[in-house]
C-alpha cells in the first residue's frame, strides 16, 4: 500500500538562521523541507525535482528572488511567497505582477508563514482536481465571484489575481454586503491572531484590492470606507 509523499516545501534564503528556524517549524508540521542559499541554486535543483512550493527572499546573491521568480514563471505555475522587508512595497507589486502568489514581511510570524503555505497548497490542489469535492460553494455578490476552494477571484467576466491575505479580506466583507467590518475584524479574517500587525497594514491590502478591481472596472466602488469605523462591501 502506497503512501503519498508529504508536500516539498523549497526555501531560499541567504540568511541561515532562518532557513534553520523555518525547516524545523515546517518539518513539525510534516512537510519536506530543502533548502537554498542563493537562487541559482535554487532554479537549478527546481530543473532537476520541482518542489509543491518555494518561499523566496527577493534580495540574495548571485540571483534574486524576483529574477528566480521570472525564470520560474516561463514554464511553471509552481506556488510562491515572497519574503520581503518591511520598506520593499515597490518590489512587492513588482513581484505580484510577475506572479508570486503571497508575500511576508521580514520580521514574521513562523505561523502565519505555515498558514499561507497551507493555503496556497489546498489552492493549488484544488486546481488540478477540479471541483469533485468541493466542500464550500461559490459566494457571489452582485459582479464579484469568490471561490474558497481555489481562493480565485472575478468580477463580472475578468480574473482579478490577489493574494491570499487580499482574498480573506475580501471574503471577510463580502459575507455581508452593506455590513461596516472593523479594522480588527479584518486582522482577524486575514492574519493569525498571534501576529500584530497595524491599522495601516490593512489599509494598505485594502488600496490593493481597489487597484486591482479598477484595473479591470474603471469604475469600480464596491469597497467603502467609513472613516473611523471600518469598510464595507456594497454589492450593487
Amino acid at each position: 500500500m502506497s503512501t503519498k509523499a508529504p508536500p516539498k516545501i523549497a526555501l531560499v534564503d541567504d540568511d541561515r538562521n532562518i532557513l534553520t528556524s523555518v525547516s524545523i517549524a515546517l518539518e513539525a508540521e510534516g512537510y519536506a523541507v530543502e533548502t537554498f542559499t542563493d537562487g541559482a541554486a535554487a532554479l537549478t535543483a527546481f530543473g532537476r525535482s520541482a518542489p509543491d512550493l518555494a518561499v523566496l527572499d527577493i534580495k540574495m546573491p548571485r540571483m534574486d528572488g524576483m529574477e528566480v521568480l521570472r525564470r520560474l514563471r516561463q514554464a511553471s505555475s509552481l506556488p510562491v511567497i515572497f519574503l520581503t522587508s518591511k520598506d520593499d512595497e515597490l518590489d512587492e507589486v513588482l513581484g505580484l505582477r510577475m506572479g508570486a502568489d503571497d508575500y511576508i514581511r521580514k520580521p514574521f510570524s513562523q505561523r502565519l508563514l505555515i498558514e499561507r503555505i497551507k493555503a496556497l497548497l489546498r489552492r493549488a490542489e484544488a486546481v488540478t482536481e477540479g471541483d469533485e469535492a468541493r466542500p464550500e460553494p461559490l459566494m457571489v455578490r452582485g459582479r464579484l465571484t469568490l471561490d474558497p476552494l481555489r481562493h480565485a477571484c472575478t468580477w463580472g467576466d475578468q480574473q482579478v489575481t490577489l493574494t491570499v491575505t487580499e482574498f480573506l479580506i475580501l471574503q471577510a466583507l463580502a459575507q455581508r454586503p452593506g455590513h461596516v467590518k472593523s479594522r480588527d475584524q479584518l486582522m482577524d479574517a486575514a492574519y493569525d491572531d498571534q501576529v500584530y500587525v497595524d491599522d495601516r497594514t490593512i489599509d494598505s491590502h485594502i488600496k490593493r484590492l481597489r487597484k486591482k478591481f479598477k484595473s479591470v472596472d474603471a469604475d469600480f466602488g464596491s469597497i467603502e470606507t467609513l472613516y473611523g469605523i471600518g469598510y464595507k462591501f456594497d454589492e450593487s
